[in-house]
Order: C-alpha cells, then structure tokens, then sequence
C-alpha cells in the first residue's frame, strides 16, 4: 500500500462527481440512483441524454489518473457513488463497488495525487427515494452507515473526506422546483430535506472520525446575494436570500442554530422538524470548509404572486458563460473574505472545491482547442483567491471543475467544464491550452515564482 502523500501548504487540483463521468450504471452490483430515474423520464434532460456512458470513468480510470499527473496536481477530488457502494440505500455492501474505489484510490496514491472522496454528489439510490429521499430523517442515518461501510474500507489510505456537496443545490433544484432529480416541487416544504442533509453530516462524520478520518469536511455552494438597489426592500431581500442559501447550511455547522428565516414566516428555534441534538450533531468540529463558487446572485424584492420573499434579478452588462452565468471574479473574493468576518473563530480552513465555467469550444483543423477563454476566467479566479488570502482568508486549496467534459445533470453533454475534451462517441480525451495553462501554473507556484503565491500564506496542512 502507497502512503498518503503529505499535501503543501496550499494545494491545488481537479474534481469531478461519479454519475458525471463513471458511466456503467448498471454494471457490477451497481443499484439505480435517482438519476438513473430522472434521466429516464421524457422531457427531464435536454435532448433526451443519459449518463450510462459519460465519459466511461469506471473503465477508463487508469487512463485519467495519467492526465492528473501530467497535469501535476496535488489533490484529486472525486465522489463515491452510494448506489455503487450500497445498491439499495441500506444493508450489506457492494464488493465489486468498492473494489472499484480501491483501485481508483491506489492509483492515486501511486501516481502522488492525495484523493479526496465525497460521499454524496447527490446520487441518492432510488430504493431511499421511494421510502420519502431527504425528506425521511431516516435517510441521514442511512446516509451514516454508508458512511461508515466506504471509510471501512478505505480509511487506512484515503484521509481527506468530504459529506455532502452543495446540499442547498440539491435541495432548491431537487425537492424544491424540480429542475434535479428526484424532481419534487415542494417550494418550502423541501426545508425537511435541508434538515436531514444536515444530520446525516453530522452523523456521517462521527461515523468518518470513528474510522479514524484525520480531515472532514463539507462542501457548500456559495454566492454573495447582490442587492438590486439601495432600496430597503431589495437589501431585505438579499438578507432572506442568504439566509436560505448560505445560513441554512453554515450556521447550524459552525454556529449551532439555523439563521432567522422570520423573512420566510418560519421561527427558526421551533422549526418542526429539529428534534432535540440535532444541532449539536450537526456541529461537529470540522477540518475544513469547502467552498464552490461560480457566481454572485443578484436579488430583488419579490413581486406580489411570488412565493418566496425575493426574486432572483440579471446583472447588467456582465460577461456570461455559455451557461449563461455572469463572470465576475470579485464575487470569489467577496465570499472568501465574508465567511471568515462573519463566522470569525468559528470557520476552519477553507478550500475552494470548485471553480469552473462552461465554453464549449470545438477541436480545430489540427486537433487543438484553443479555450482562451476558460483560460482568463480561472486566472481572474485564482487571483481573486489570492486577493481573498491578502484580506486575511485562511484558504488551503484551490480545486478546478472540472477534469473532463462530463454529464452535466438536466444539460446533459451540452455543457463543456473541462480542461480536457471529452469526444462523447469516441471517448478520446484531448487536453485543452486550459490544461497546459493550469500545469504551468501549478509548477510556477510550487516553485515560488510568484511572490504573491497563497502556498506562501495559507499555513500548515495535515
């Protein structure tokens, strides 16, 4: 067995999700996942496109950790896939599923690359979702047990975890407006599903620890909720807005208690479904913060038939993705700079677990693909982080979405994140300039060419 390399002071990767490239949905003991369902039911993924394939990961996988380390970094971020590891959402494991995540953890370890697994990217077995998905509090200590069975097996070597990832996302487009799998359209009573993401981190990571995990952490969304104007009703409403999608999924973790959602016509201290040591589960002692940003979210005061108590207004004269997501690199240092005024002592180290735009540029006549423009947008970001360092934010990593053009969910392959092409009929994988730009980076760094480098200011890692 390869040791665990020792990670720098700051470190720098990729990430990537299970059902977005493994492909074999079906192959070796693996059970459906909501997005098996999803993907199946007409009219739910644009053009009718399905993640059977993706990128073919679980057969490719030695073929990728080559290009993790030509492209020379420290950490790969992946996650497991609880119906691969559990079929049915409970019960004995899969061997063949985590024979699998051993091998692709010992290829790691061998090639130098430090693994970080998250347990859940949102690919809950669908045998849960019949039985009521998130919004059964039963699934949170489903969600433990899985827990415990992945670290069992892979806790002597894999060290840095990570619960959930961006449990807001799933929760809004999942079991509030139906845009994700499951596909509910509960609005506000998908808050239980807010609820039970949030115990199942808590119980996941007692669960982790008792495994002897030495780093825990949780990734979440984040966005600076921009006021429309000046005007009270607007800066109201960008303080519900980000006590629904930053305070929900923060405070109770750092804070103990759940923020004020009076906006919302909710008591936050009575709030129905927290039993009693919910919140102190919740809030156990993190190793990390992991931060996903792409963009700020400007906010409006809501019109009179809308549900919510804010409308979610376009920035002006702003550079879009071809997600059509505003590019505004400041907002990456707002959010790193804001969560470490805001939660003070509280807030461990962060990490920037993801960072990436969609851009989908074609291979030219020799083969090339020139994405000038994924270039200049992650180093804008990357400075951003650097400017966030400078202001006193303690970040450890910086990780780009992603490694390859994947499945990107309801988009299915009309969305390109890679730094590597992914040619979806022949599975070739053609590194972009983003590539060779980010490699040259990363070696730059690691040398201490750059004066400004956040290695130089981010302290220890363990």
């Amino acid at each position: 067995m390869v040791a665990t390399p020792r990670l720098p002071d700051f470190a720098w990767g990729v990430a990537t999700s299970a059902y977005q490239i493994e492909g074999a949905t079906a192959e070796d003991g693996r059970g459906p996942s909501v997005w098996d369902t999803f993907s199946a039911t007409p009219g739910k993924i644009r053009d009718g496109h399905t993640a059977e394939t993706a990128c073919d990961h679980y057969r490719r996988f030695p073929e990728d950790i080559a290009l993790m380390r030509d492209l020379g970094i420290d950490v790969y971020r992946f996650s497991t896939a609880w119906p691969r590891v559990q079929p049915g959402g409970a019960g004995p494991a899969n061997e063949a599923g985590l024979d699998f995540y051993e091998r692709l953890v010992d290829g790691l370890l061998e090639a130098g690359i430090t693994p970080i697994a998250t347990l859940y990217h949102w690919d809950l077995p669908q045998p849960l979702e019949d039985s009521g998905g998130w919004i059964d509090r039963d699934t949170a200590h489903r969600f433990a047990e899985y827990a415990a069975i992945t670290a069992e097996r892979l806790g002597d070597r894999l060290r840095h975890w990570i619960t959930l990832n961006e449990p807001f996302e799933h929760m809004a487009l999942g079991y509030a407006l139906g845009q994700h799998a499951p596909g509910h359209t509960y609005l506000l009573d998908s808050l239980p599903a807010a609820h039970h993401q949030m115990l199942g981190h808590g119980l996941a990571t007692l669960a982790l620890r008792a495994a002897g995990a030495s780093h825990v952490m949780l990734t979440n969304s984040y966005t600076p909720a921009i006021p429309f104007s000046g005007n009270e009703t607007d800066i109201a409403a960008a303080r519900d807005y980000d006590a629904l999608h930053r305070g929900l999924f923060t405070d109770p973790v750092l804070l103990g208690r759940y923020p004020d959602f009076s906006g919302f016509g909710l008591d936050s201290a009575a709030l129905p479904f927290v039993k009693d040591g919910d919140l102190d589960t919740i809030a156990q002692p993190l190793d990390g913060l992991g931060v996903n940003y792409y963009n700020p979210t400007r906010i409006a005061a809501p019109a009179p038939e809308t549900p919510l108590p804010f409308d979610i207004a376009e920035f002006d004269h702003v550079p879009t993705t071809d997600f059509g997501w505003p590019v505004i690199p400041s907002g990456m240092t707002q959010t790193l700079v804001e969560l470490t005024e805001d939660y003070g002592d509280a807030l461990p180290p962060l990490w920037v677990t993801e960072n990436g735009c969609s851009y989908d540029i074609a291979p030219d006549a020799e083969g090339r693909i020139d994405d000038r423009v994924r270039i200049d947008y992650l180093s804008a970001h990357v400075k951003a982080v650097d400017d966030a360092i400078e202001q006193g934010a303690d970040v450890r990593g910086y990780l780009v979405w992603s490694l390859l053009d994947n499945f990107e969910w309801a988009e299915g392959y009309h969305q390109r994140f890679g730094l590597v092409h992914v040619d979806f009929e022949t599975q070739a994988r053609t590194p972009k300039a983003s590539f060779d730009w980010y490699a040259d980076l990363i070696a730059q760094r690691r040398e201490g060419d750059d004066a400004g480098a956040p290695g130089d200011t981010a302290g220890d890692q363990h």
